[in-house]
């Protein structure tokens, strides 16, 4: 059995908006992608950039958004995207991941899952992440996914709970028993948003299946490091798969 595949190299960490650019990158439609996180209308415009990391040349992802920060919990977001006009699986696969992440920052914060207050995931930005991820996954025709082992850098981060280590809590949990590693400058490379998505949607985490690879996506982070290319790679092709093998739905 042959399937659409998306390979995840997660080589400089993974958050959601790199994410959302490689995909794009890779040949998802970037009108499609915004017309999509317009029509939920919490007053986010997206734009999109080409940009140098590394010498690499990658799509950046930009949310704007007028709203004030707002914190919102899981049900009201997972209300948001039923009712959002988006494919089923664009919207199966999201509420997937909000419920994945809201768990983590459940068990992390030691409270019910509705009582979790969504700073990372309710803010405008995630959410358009997150949503924006899983369109650009259905432009694309993807069955199957796989990431490899994930960078998620070291030092601190700053958060609403104040300074914490990398990985910060929540990421984590996301990523126990995923194969991960510290390499580059000392800074949080793989957020909650990101770990959330590869823990929810990802088959496998280590080297890179057989695969004829189609196209190739790179997506840009924030800052241009002397170390190595600050970009998260998709490669999108065909694997065969045994016939009993799970396919992401």
């Amino acid at each position: 059995m042959t399937v659409k595949n998306c390979y995840i190299d997660a080589f400089s960490g993974l958050a959601g908006d790199m994410l959302v650019a490689a995909l794009a990158d890779a040949g998802a439609d970037k009108t499609a992608i915004s017309s999509a996180l317009h029509s939920f209308a919490i007053g986010a415009s997206t734009t999109w950039e080409r940009v140098q990391r590394g010498g690499i040349s990658a799509t950046k992802f930009h949310v704007h958004s007028n709203e004030p920060p707002k914190h919102r919990h899981l049900t009201p977001i997972l209300k948001m995207i039923d009712a959002a006009d988006l494919p089923d699986r664009v919207k199966s696969r999201s509420s997937q991941i909000f419920r994945v992440l809201g768990e983590a920052e459940a068990t992390v914060h030691g409270v019910e899952i509705e009582k979790v207050h969504f700073h990372e995931v309710g803010a405008v930005d995630s959410i358009c992440d997150i949503v924006g991820i899983c369109h650009a996954l259905d432009l694309l025709g993807i069955d199957r996914i796989d990431c490899s082992p994930i960078n998620v850098g070291s030092g601190t981060v700053k958060t609403e709970h104040g300074i914490l280590p990398v990985p910060a809590p929540a990421t984590a949990r996301l990523l126990r028993d995923k194969p991960v590693y510290s390499r580059g400058p000392a800074l949080e490379l793989t957020t909650p948003t990101g770990a959330a998505v590869v823990a929810a949607l990802s088959e496998t985490f280590g080297t890179m299946p057989p695969m004829r690879i189609h196209s190739i996506g790179y997506g840009a982070g924030d800052h241009d490091f002397k170390e190595h290319a600050n970009v998260v790679r998709v490669m999108v092709g065909e694997t065969s798969l045994p016939a009993e093998a799970t396919l992401v739905t």
